[in-house]
């Protein structure tokens, strides 16, 4: 079964960083769109970035994390990671990661979902 699995998450103050990795369990990322959501309790899931398949282009949606995540795809160990700096408390959601057919922030258009990790956010 096509499955994603996500790590990294944690604790982590205001100010501080997180790595989160995405990997395939039975596929290699290579191939595959893979884009990032989140999800904060009593909130809709919501688009925060996504890398293409052919040329590597990224693409990030809310304003808020613009210049904070960088999305990046390490082929050697077929992992999508999501750098997280510059954390604020209003980051605290579970992180998702997906894979699509082309890079949207809409989850309809997503597929292997992976359980998600736990960031939050707080001092």
């Amino acid at each position: 079964q096509v499955q994603l699995v996500e790590s990294g998450g944690g604790l982590v103050q205001p100010g501080g960083s997180l790595r989160l990795s995405c990997a395939g369990s039975g596929f290699t990322l290579d191939y595959y769109v893979i884009g990032w959501f989140r999800q904060a309790p009593g909130k809709e899931r919501e688009g925060v970035a996504c890398i293409s398949k052919l040329d590597g282009s990224t693409f990030y949606y809310p304003e808020s994390v613009k210049g904070r995540f960088t999305i990046s795809r390490d082929e050697a160990n077929d992992t999508v990671y999501l750098q997280m700096n510059s954390l604020k408390p209003e980051d605290t959601a579970i992180y998702y990661c997906a894979t699509a057919a082309y890079c949207s922030d809409i989850d309809y258009g997503y597929s292997a979902w992976g359980r998600g990790t736990q960031v939050t956010v707080s001092s």
